[in-house]
């Protein structure tokens, strides 16, 4: 059996992406490697609250008891919906499902099969942004329960386990100010040579925090506005720093993965959220998913049109949206700011996209989008908020 590097995407979704990126960095893109990842994505991927177990796919692969990989032939069962197979399709290394049903024991259980398996002696635990090591009582923190999971999980395996936290700030849950002194200094820093094997998945993978990471690390500087942040943030040479922790520093910072310790169920670990941080995120996904109209929900709803207005008609509320974001000091965007601002169908969004892939000026900066429109008088720079995750 060919030994495998073992990796685990903290929360699941862009931490698979950014894993595959770490992995590049730490062993070479072409090591062979597991990525451990829940499936566990926004509603508007997935509209059923919670995180997918591996009875609601088919075409999973079991290469072992208690492992079960995802492949480019998996499907979810409706009405679930999972990014996940893309990913299989599109990321070198293999994923294989974390089931969190069974709280952190039954996740250390999976963890441990994952290492026979791969025949790893330890675990690169990778986060993006750093609500790993949240305290719990931040007030922008959305969804630490995955990582506090994933922490106590690799706790109870025995299994040695370091902790990367890559793109500080980028997922805007720990404010920046916080977050630094409890990460200490980059241990090394991604390079566009390290994205080269995820660039393909940002043409439909929403992650966000991911596509930051890969915008600095390819060198691309300046303010960029998010759909998920409260305030523009701005891409410098700290965001793509890499940080390395011990697992133990990591339990020491995060209360919530403490409390997850013998956990045997994920509502016990939604108990112990509540307690901790005063919420729980899967109860908030319910709530969402109840109420797609506005009153909390994050995605946008789905635009029912007879027809798909033109490309001129989209390139023209696109240069008048796109004026408007560069007079808040916005110099790059993300693909799913422009799509979901802009309330865009599927086929809209490939006619404008492919557009302004082809047009000029030139405003691809892969992953992110340039707007290049003249800013006029009234233009804003971007600037360091206390917010979370502003920089």
């Amino acid at each position: 059996m060919t030994t495998k590097r073992l990796l685990i995407a903290a929360g699941g979704g862009g931490d698979a992406i950014t894993a595959a990126m770490v992995h590049a960095a730490l062993h070479g893109a072409a090591a062979p490697a597991l990525v451990l990842t829940y499936a566990w994505e926004r509603l508007v991927v997935d509209p059923v609250p919670g995180p997918r177990r591996a009875a609601d796919f088919t075409g999973t692969e079991p290469v072992a008891p208690g492992l079960v990989l995802v492949t480019p032939d998996t499907r979810p069962v409706a009405p679930a919906g999972s990014l996940l197979p893309l990913l299989a399709a599109g990321l070198r290394p293999r994923l294989g499902l974390l089931d969190p049903y069974e709280g952190a024991v039954g996740l250390a259980r999976q963890i441990a099969a994952a290492a026979r398996w791969c025949a790893a002696d330890r675990i690169d635990l990778v986060d993006v942004g750093g609500d790993i090591v949240a305290r719990g009582d931040e007030p922008t923190l959305r969804s630490p329960l995955g990582d506090a999971l994933a922490v106590a999980a690799c706790a109870a395996t025995g299994i040695p386990t370091t902790v990367y936290v890559a793109g500080p700030g980028l997922d805007n849950e720990v404010p920046l100010p916080a977050l630094v002194p409890r990460l200490g200094q980059p241990a090394f820093a991604l390079t566009a040579e390290h994205t080269e094997g995820v660039l393909g998945v940002f043409d439909w993978h929403p992650s966000e925090a991911s596509a930051m990471l890969v915008a600095a690390a390819r060198g691309i500087r300046g303010v960029c506005g998010t759909r998920d942040a409260p305030a523009p943030l701005v891409l410098d040479e700290a965001s793509r720093g890499v940080h390395r922790l011990s697992l133990r520093r990591a339990l020491e910072l995060s209360a919530l993965a403490r409390a997850l310790d013998g956990s045997t169920t994920l509502d016990r670990a939604e108990e112990a959220s509540r307690a901790v941080c005063g919420f729980s995120e899967i109860e908030r996904e319910r709530r969402r998913a109840a109420h797609p109209d506005g009153t909390g929900a994050s995605r946008t709803p789905h635009v029912m049109r007879a027809a798909p207005r033109s490309t001129a008609t989209l390139r023209a509320r696109f240069a008048a949206w796109e004026r408007d974001t560069l007079a808040e000091g916005i110099e790059y965007v993300t693909t799913r700011r422009i799509t979901e601002e802009l309330g865009l169908t599927p086929t809209e969004a490939r006619l404008l996209l492919d557009d302004l892939r082809t047009g000029l000026p030139v405003r691809r900066s892969v992953p992110l989008w340039k707007l290049t429109a003249d800013r006029g008088p009234g233009a804003v720079t971007g600037r360091r908020a206390g917010v979370s995750g502003a920089r």
